[in-house]
Order: structure tokens, then sequence, then C-alpha cells
């Protein structure tokens, strides 16, 4: 995740680098189940409102709490599916905010998060509820398969304000919805949304089948030039709307080429600085992924890259193990090939969203065909790039993926 707001700031009121030191204990973002009301055209899950076999039972989800707490998480995200539709959501929701968590939140379609339901989360002490729109009104509806799904959504973010919990906006930007950013943002701003956050398309799950649909280069610098103006509007005036965007680390690089645009060299090396002390892209080092079955993954997308199972071992012995792909993720620089290897801000990105480079080639390592920069943004000689190609059907053999 890339904190625009946050850096932006930092233009503004410069603060000391910190630098990570010793072991990373991640953020772990945990799909309780892939049962959902919905049927969204992303979804990495490819989640479907009916009972899925296998799913950790009340038991183990438990065993799984005493064990993050143990290994002292800093942050835990409940997502799904949609988490509200487990059966223990409430038990379990109970027992994590117990246990010695920083941060606990919830990531939800919203259409559910009214009335009791709402008091519920409240109760518990949630630090943030991330609700997912994708455009307005019918634009969403389509997008996430049910009419009416907008509605329902936006009176969820309006009983989260209600009972004073903070809650933000998650959009996933493709081709069909780019153009109602501007409204987004409008609605961020009449409803005293929180935070903003723009996803970027990962093909994984249903994502992958309609990769297709993906933003082109020029949108997306568009939509960037978007929030980089409203962030900075809202760092110089102090404005309270946190804007963040995920799965394009290339959004850092973007950003810095605007601050050297627009500010002393001194800026720039201080920005740049914070920026290579983050680090880009922290699949298998600062976030993990839990799915509903209990398989430990470098993060939500890597649904075909198991580490290991919570049934046979703790997640903390997973994740602290001796597991190739992690320890290949974990390096600096990463073994990354074609213009990723030869890119200049390497440090800031770390080689970007290695999934869609893995569903386009079979190599986790080739270039990230988002990477929405030209090749002089990034210092790399001018050759052909990989291109995004429509789904036919078929996918790259799992079991040869990793080697």
């Amino acid at each position: 995740m890339f904190r625009l707001s946050q850096y932006m700031r930092e233009l503004v009121e410069p603060t000391p680098v910190r630098h990570r030191r010793g072991e990373v204990h991640p953020v772990v973002i945990w799909n309780l189940t892939r049962r959902c009301n919905l049927r969204c055209r992303h979804c990495y899950t490819t989640s479907a409102d009916v009972e899925f076999p296998g799913e950790l039972t009340h038991e183990e989800a438990m065993a799984v709490l005493d064990d993050l707490d143990g290994f002292r998480i800093p942050a835990l995200i409940l997502s799904g599916g949609e988490p509200l539709a487990r059966r223990d959501f409430f038990e379990i929701a109970e027992r994590a905010r117990q246990i010695n968590l920083h941060h606990l939140a919830l990531s939800t379609n919203g259409t559910g998060l009214i009335g009791e339901t709402a008091d519920r989360i409240a109760a518990i002490g949630f630090d943030y509820v991330g609700i997912s729109l994708d455009g307005i009104g019918r634009t969403n509806d389509w997008f996430r398969g049910r009419a009416g799904a907008f509605d329902l959504a936006l009176a969820g973010v309006r009983a989260c304000k209600a009972r004073g919990i903070k809650v933000g906006l998650r959009f996933t930007l493709t081709a069909d919805n780019a153009a109602q950013l501007p409204e987004l943002l409008s609605l961020c701003d009449a409803e005293g949304i929180d935070k903003f956050y723009l996803s970027h398309l990962v093909y994984a799950g249903r994502g992958d089948k309609h990769r297709g649909e993906d933003a082109d280069r020029r949108r997306t610098r568009w939509a960037m030039d978007l929030l980089i103006d409203r962030a900075w509007v809202a760092a110089a005036e102090g404005q309270p709307l946190e804007i963040v965007t995920g799965n394009n680390d290339a959004d850092a690089v973007y950003f810095l080429r605007w601050v050297e645009a627009h500010f002393p060299a001194e800026k720039v090396a201080h920005l740049c600085n914070h920026l290579q002390a983050w680090g880009g892209n922290s699949s298998g080092v600062g976030v993990a992924n839990i799915d509903p079955q209990g398989n430990v993954h470098p993060d939500t997308y890597w649904s075909d890259y198991t580490i290991g199972n919570v049934r046979d071992a703790p997640f903390s012995a997973h994740w602290t193990g001796p597991d190739p792909m992690l320890a290949e993720l974990r390096k600096r620089p990463r073994p990354l090939k074609g213009r990723c290897g030869d890119c200049a801000h390497r440090a800031v990105c770390g080689g970007n969203t290695r999934i869609r480079a893995l569903q386009l080639t079979g190599d986790p390592w080739a270039e990230d065909p988002a990477c929405y920069l030209d090749d002089a943004e990034i210092g790399v000689e001018p050759a052909p790039r990989l291109e995004v190609t429509p789904f036919r059907g078929k996918s790259h053999d799992p079991a040869h993926r990793f080697h």
C-alpha cells in the first residue's frame, strides 16, 4: 500500500526517516470465508453465495488468533468473501480485539452493515472499516453483480459514520469506471469519509478473467494526477481525507517524478529517502495472507502458492520457516527481470506486483505489465513492452510457476 497523503505531508512537515530493523512482523489479511452475497467482476477469491467446503472451524480459527497474539503481528484485517457472512464472525472479531494488536480492521462490501450489525461492529471497537464501491449507482451495481448494491453500501457507510467508526472507501480502477473517480472523491467529501483507497486491478480470480478491462496507462496516469492534486491540497490546507493506493507500487515513482517537477532538490532527496525506506511492494515481507481453508500465502493474490497450512503448523512457524519463495521475495533487490530488473527506481517500488507478471508469463520475476511509466521515466533503454492480453481460458500450470 502506497500512503500518498502521508508522503505528501513530508513536503509540508518533514519527519526523520525510519528504517526497518530486525525481523518484520507482517500485517495479516485473513480471508475468513469465501461466501459472499455479491459477485464482483474483480474478485480475487472467486467468491459466491454458497457454502464452500473445508473452511476453518471455529476452534481452528481461535487457535490462529492465539498464535497471531503470540507472534505480535501489528495489524489484522478480517476479510472475505464477505466476512460478515461467516456464522461466528463476531466471536472471532471479539477475540481479535482482545489480543495484542495495534490495529484491527474490517474489509466488507458494506451491504449488510446497518442496524444491530453496525451496533456490534462499533461495540467491538474496530479501528477501521473499509467498504468497497466501484462506481456510482448502477455502475457499482453492474460491477458488483447486484442491483441496489450501491445504495446498501452507502447505507453501511452512513451507519459507520453515525457510530463514530473510522471508515474508508475502496475503489478498483478499470477502463469501465475510471471516469467516475471524481464523483467518488466528491462522495467522500459529502459523507465525511476518512480514507479513500484506489486499488489497481490485480489479475487473480475473476480479476484475471477480466484483465482485458484494466485501465490503460493513460487513464492510470490521469487518475494518479487527480489523486496527487487532491492530496496536495489536503496536505497544504490541513484537510482530513487520507488518500492511499494499492497494487501498483509504480505510484510511488510517479509521485516522486511529480515532486521533482515541483519542489527543490532537498525536498526531492528527503522524500526519496522516505520512499526507499518504505521499499515498495511488501508481499511476503510486511504483509501476509491466511485464506478460508487455513493456507498461508505471501499476500492475498498469491492463491496458487501456499507456504503451508495452519492446520499443520502455526502461522508463525510457516512465516519464519525456510520457504524458498518467501526468501526470494524478501531479497533486496529482488531477482527481477526485463524492464523491472533494469529500472532505476527498484529501491522505491520493490518490483511492483509480481502476480501480474506471473499470470501473463508464468515467471514471477518478469516485468509487471501494469507499470505505466515510460522507459525514460525509469531510466531503461527503449524496448517492446509486455502488454496485457485478454484472458483466453488458459492459465500457466501452477506446478511449474515457481521454479
